[in-house]
């Protein structure tokens, strides 16, 4: 970050880091339940500890301090946990699965197709074509604004145009989904 530190302050530090990280790794774990993820968080919060280093050692209490970035951090990852699960169940609703003749090699074009894409930009093509949600419901469940829905929607489409090497990009992401799910309906906007 360019900022200099004395050496005075980085052994401080470094005693700190060696006293209370495996304390703050236990923290997280039993915080998030993710013993993988409890280091990862411990470290993550002895780094923002670092970048703040001549407030911390000030405080009264430093070690309070880092259990509660800990905390902070672990609440986040949890949040973010629960948002994923939440998106993934939208992906994978209930419906029948089932399709007479589905044009296997469209699928496999599409799905190639979508991986390419990142992530954004795939979920937002696959809910607004595949799962006919609006703008407004696709912002929600990604949790993101309508107008970036709008935007990476149409990026995304260009981009599987030009991989598909088609016009009809939305019709066959469409299609695609439609004989997957066993929908033969058109799309409700």
């Amino acid at each position: 970050m360019g900022r200099v530190v004395d050496d005075a302050s980085s052994v401080e530090f470094h005693a700190f880091f060696e006293r209370h990280y495996a304390e703050l790794s236990r923290l997280a774990h039993l915080l998030t339940g993710e013993a993988d993820a409890a280091d990862d968080l411990a470290a993550d919060a002895l780094l923002a500890l670092w970048h703040r280093w001549d407030r911390v050692r000030a405080a009264d209490h430093p070690v309070a301090y880092a259990r509660g970035v800990v905390a902070n951090l672990a609440r986040t990852k949890i949040r973010s946990a629960v948002r994923e699960r939440r998106r993934v169940a939208l992906f994978w609703s209930q419906r029948e699965e089932k399709t007479e003749n589905p044009d296997v090699a469209g699928v496999v074009d599409v799905q190639a197709a979508l991986r390419r894409l990142p992530f954004r930009k795939r979920a937002c093509v696959v809910l607004r074509h595949a799962f006919d949600l609006s703008e407004k419901d696709t912002a929600l469940a990604l949790g993101i604004s309508v107008g970036t829905v709008k935007s990476q929607t149409s990026k995304g489409m260009a981009e599987l145009q030009r991989l598909l090497g088609t016009q009809q990009a939305p019709l066959k992401v469409h299609a695609t989904a439609m004989a997957r799910t066993g929908h033969a309906e058109g799309r409700n906007r």
